[in-house]
């Protein structure tokens, strides 16, 4: 097996195309399917299910994807701790955000990243917390900045980038509003613009709901926030959104009680050591101060 056509395997699993993964990898489609072809001959079995519109991994590509994938990061992490001993660092660093990363220190700390070292190809990718911390399990992301879990995981390292709580957002005029501070039983019969179960906030909800005795039942799901508070402005229902991201004149935020404080977090694996790009950024986000 040779490392360019692990890296075409990839670009073909990730792609779910070999058109785009050609051009992804710059070299001409029938070159990448040839190579594709050899790859399954050598191992004796067919990687993908070839279909009009789209091609997928076959169970001997699920199985052969993860190692690929550590095969192609082990050399770049080599590369990048070569370049780093000479002064230069290169290679890619993969960052995973939810929504809402905007407001901690990723940005401030990316753009001083990237004066520092022009060299290393920063890649964002967006989702949900869950699938996220998935794609840093496998090595797809180099670190995530996600709603850091209830209970940490041990094969993953959290920093905290941002520390907040939960509130309910309505519309000026609503009893609310006035009174500043609402209850969880108190909500139990009012429709609830919340999370989906792929958010990693959902679980914070659902928690804090069950200890108040209550079930948390939310009648609109929902992980934009900017729709969450346009739903209770229009009188939907009432939003339970980060405090730190109620930017919105139209609507009133509303202290819950009990509290329900959650943390935006990076999150990277404990083992391999992180490749020199990683530490890198860990490095300059702990000399910010951050």
């Amino acid at each position: 097996m040779e490392l360019r056509i692990l890296e075409y395997f990839v670009a073909v699993a990730e792609e779910a195309s070999f058109t785009r993964a050609a051009a992804r990898c710059h070299v001409a489609q029938p070159a990448i399917s040839q190579q594709i072809r050899g790859l399954e001959r050598e191992l004796g079995e067919a990687l993908f299910y070839r279909e009009p519109r789209s091609v997928r991994l076959s169970p001997a590509g699920e199985a052969l994807l993860p190692h690929a994938r550590a095969a192609l990061s082990a050399v770049a992490a080599a590369q990048a701790e070569f370049a780093a001993r000479s002064g230069l660092l290169t290679g890619d660093l993969g960052v995973g955000t939810v929504d809402g990363a905007h407001i901690t220190a990723l940005p401030d700390v990316l753009g001083a990243f990237h004066r520092r070292y022009p060299g290393v190809s920063v890649r964002l990718v967006s989702g949900t917390s869950g699938p996220l911390l998935s794609q840093v399990r496998t090595g797809a992301l180099d670190a995530a900045v996600v709603a850091r879990p209830r209970q940490s995981p041990d094969d993953l390292e959290f920093r905290t980038l941002l520390r907040d709580e939960i509130v309910a957002v309505v519309p000026h005029d609503h009893p609310a509003a006035e009174a500043g501070r609402i209850s969880l039983a108190a909500l139990a019969d009012t429709p609830l613009i919340g999370y989906g179960s792929d958010s990693g906030l959902r679980p914070h909800l659902e928690e804090a709901f069950d200890t108040a005795g209550t079930a948390f039942r939310p009648a609109y799901t929902a992980n934009d926030v900017a729709l969450q508070i346009a739903l209770a402005a229009a009188g939907a229902g009432i939003a339970l959104t980060p405090a730190a991201e109620v930017v919105d004149d139209s609507v009133t935020a509303v202290a819950l009680s009990p509290a329900i404080p959650y943390e935006k977090a990076l999150a990277w694996r404990r083992t391999p050591a992180p490749a020199a790009p990683l530490r890198a950024f860990l490095a300059l986000h702990e000399e910010a101060g951050r």
